[in-house]
C-alpha cells in the first residue's frame, strides 16, 4: 500500500513537471473571446477536439506552431439562418467550402418552416458523406403543416393539431433544437399565429427556441409591426425564445419601419420576453417569383388549384391585379433579377424590366408567363440602407445568411451564399465603421449561442469545442450580384472541432462536422 501511493506521488510530480504537448497551438494573436470582450493578446492551445489554454505558452510544445501575430482568432461562426442542409447532404457539397471561407463553423438548417419533418433520417444523410462544417436541425412547421393538411388555407381540427404536436415533439426527440416557421409562405402562411403557439409550447418542453420568416415584411397582408407583434406573442403565450429572421423592412412603402419594430422588440424585451433577430448585410432579399407576386389565397390547393383560377377569366383578372400591386411593393420590374431557372437559364442574372423590354411584354404577364413554367428564383434589390443599419445595430441582432450552397457556377445565386459574414466585417466594421469587430464578432458567435443555449460553442474559453477562426484584416467578401460564386477571402486557418479545415488559406479537405444533438453537450 505504501509503494503503491508512493508511485503515485511520484508519478503526479513527474507528470507535473513535464512540459505540456498539445495538438495546436495558435500563437501571439488578437483573440476575441465572443463576448463582445476588446480583443487581446494571447495565445491559444487545442488538444483533442477541445480548447485546452489561453495564455503565455511560449514554453509549450504542440504538434503544430502556427503564428498568428498580426491576426484575429475569433470562435468559429454560427449562422442562424441556412439553407445549406439539402447540399450538404451531397458527395459535390458536403465539404462546405463556400461556407468555411467565410469562417462558419456551424449552420442551422430547415429556416422558414421548410425542410424535412424526419430528423433523424436527415441526419443520417448529412453525415454519409462526413460535414464539413457542423449542423444544428429546426423542426420545420410549414412540413409539418403540409403533412397533415396539405396545402389547404384552413385550420386544422384538434386531431389533426394533436398529429402536427406529436410530429414537432419527434423531431424535438431526434435532436431538434427548435421549430422554425415562414408564414410568410404556402402552406405556413394559412396557419393562425394560436397554431404557432400550441406547437411553440411543445418545443418549449424541451428547452427549444422559435425562429419565424414573419407573415409580412412589407404591407402584403398584416404588415411588417402586427407580423413582428406575432412572434412575441408566440414567446409570451408558449414561454420560448422567439428569434424574428433576417429582419428587415422590405419595400419602398414601409422603408422606415425599422425604428418601429425596433420599438416594438425593445419593449418586449424591457418586459422579460427573450425577443431576437438575425440579419444579412444586403440591401437585396431573394426569394421565388411566386413568393414575391402571387397572392397566398391564390397559391391555396396546390399548383393544379392554382392554374385552374389562372385560367378562371375572373379569377385570372384578381390574381393578375394582385400582382401588379405587389410588383410595386417590391419596387417595380427593375429591382428583380433572376437567379435561378432550369427551363430557360439564359434569364439568370438578367432583371425582369430588361427581360419584359426585349421580348415586347408587359413585366406582369411576363411574371405569369415564367410561373407558369415552374417559376425562377429572384433576387429583389427593396431594402433601404437606413433600415440596414438600424436593425443592425441592435445589441439583439444576430448575423445570418440566408443562403444557400450552390454548386459552383451553376445559376445567379444571392452573394449572400459566399459573403455575407465576411461582408458584415469588411464593409461595416472595416470600412464603414458602422460597429466594432467586438459587436460584430459577438453577433456572430456568442450571441446565438446564447440564444439557442448552445453550451460548449460560440466563445473562447477553456474546455469549450474548438470551433475557431483565424482571418486577417483583409478579410472580404468577393462575390457580387452578377458574379457571386466567389470565395470569400482572408480566412488564414480554421478549425473544425479541433481539425484544421482551412490552413494557410488552403482547404485541407477536412471533414469534421458534426450535427449537433441538443442537450448531447
Amino acid at each position: 500500500m505504501k509503494h503503491s501511493l508512493l508511485s503515485l506521488t511520484l508519478i503526479s510530480v513527474l507528470t507535473a513537471c513535464e512540459t505540456p504537448v498539445y495538438d495546436t497551438i495558435l500563437r501571439g494573436g488578437q483573440v476575441l473571446d465572443g463576448t463582445g470582450a476588446p480583443a487581446r493578446e494571447t495565445d491559444v492551445a487545442l488538444r483533442n477536439g477541445r480548447i485546452a489554454a489561453i495564455g503565455d505558452l511560449s514554453g509549450a510544445e504542440a504538434e503544430a506552431i502556427l503564428d498568428a501575430e498580426g491576426l484575429y482568432i475569433a470562435p468559429g461562426f454560427i449562422d442562424t439562418h441556412s439553407h445549406a442542409g439539402p447540399a450538404l447532404a451531397t458527395t459535390e457539397l458536403s465539404h462546405g467550402e463556400p461556407l468555411l471561407a467565410q469562417g462558419l463553423t456551424t449552420v442551422v438548417v430547415n429556416p422558414d418552416g421548410g425542410g424535412p419533418v424526419d430528423l433523424a433520417g436527415q441526419r443520417a444523410a448529412l453525415v454519409e458523406e462526413g460535414l464539413g462544417v457542423n449542423v444544428v436541425q429546426l423542426v420545420p412547421h410549414g412540413s409539418v403543416r403540409g403533412r397533415v393538411i396539405g396545402s389547404e388555407d384552413r385550420a386544422p381540427s384538434d386531431e389533426e393539431l394533436d398529429t402536427m404536436r406529436a410530429l414537432v415533439r419527434a423531431g424535438m426527440e431526434a435532436g431538434g433544437w427548435g421549430l422554425s416557421s415562414g408564414t410568410f409562405y404556402p402552406p405556413g402562411s394559412y396557419s393562425e399565429n394560436s397554431e404557432l403557439v400550441e406547437l411553440g409550447r411543445v418545443v418549449a418542453e424541451f428547452g427549444g427556441f422559435y425562429t419565424s420568416h414573419i407573415r409580412d415584411e412589407s404591407n402584403y397582408t398584416i404588415g411588417v409591426a402586427a407580423a413582428v407583434d406575432e412572434v412575441i406573442e408566440v414567446a409570451r403565450e408558449a414561454g420560448i425564445t422567439a428569434v424574428v429572421t433576417h429582419i428587415k423592412a422590405l419595400g419602398p412603402p414601409v422603408w422606415g419601419a425599422s425604428s418601429e419594430i425596433v420599438t416594438r422588440i425593445s419593449e418586449a424585451r424591457a418586459g422579460g420576453l427573450p425577443i431576437y433577430a438575425d440579419q444579412y448585410p444586403y440591401l437585396a432579399s431573394a426569394t421565388g417569383l411566386s413568393a414575391a407576386l402571387i397572392p397566398r389565397w391564390a397559391q391555396a390547393g396546390g399548383d393544379e388549384a392554382f392554374r385552374a383560377r389562372v385560367a378562371d377569366p375572373a379569377t385570372g383578372a384578381r390574381i393578375r391585379e394582385a400582382m401588379v400591386e405587389n410588383l410595386a411593393r417590391r419596387g417595380g420590374a427593375d429591382r428583380i433579377q433572376f437567379r435561378r431557372f432550369v427551363p430557360d437559364p439564359s434569364i439568370e442574372g438578367r432583371l425582369l424590366s430588361e427581360l419584359a423590354a426585349e421580348r415586347g411584354a408587359d413585366p406582369v404577364d411576363l411574371s405569369l408567363e415564367l410561373i407558369l413554367q415552374g417559376g425562377p428564383s429572384i433576387v429583389s434589390f427593396n431594402m433601404s440602407e437606413e433600415d440596414l443599419l438600424t436593425l443592425m445595430t441592435q445589441e439583439w441582432t444576430m448575423t445570418s445568411s440566408d443562403g444557400g450552397l450552390p454548386l459552383f457556377g451553376v445559376g445567379v445565386p444571392h452573394p449572400r451564399s459566399y459573403g455575407a459574414f465576411a461582408r458584415k466585417i469588411a464593409k461595416y466594421v472595416f470600412e464603414d465603421e458602422v460597429m466594432s469587430l467586438e459587436t460584430a464578432i459577438r453577433s456572430m458567435t456568442g450571441l446565438p449561442a446564447e440564444v439557442m443555449e448552445m453550451t460548449g460553442r460560440g466563445t473562447i474559453a477553456e474546455g469549450m469545442a474548438a470551433d475557431l477562426v483565424v482571418f486577417s484584416a483583409d478579410f472580404r467578401d468577393n462575390a457580387t450580384f452578377t458574379e457571386p460564386h466567389q470565395l470569400s477571402s482572408g480566412v488564414v486557418h480554421l478549425f473544425v472541432n479541433g481539425e484544421a479545415a482551412i490552413l494557410d488559406g488552403e482547404f485541407t479537405g477536412a471533414r469534421a462536422g458534426l450535427v449537433l444533438i441538443r442537450g448531447a453537450g
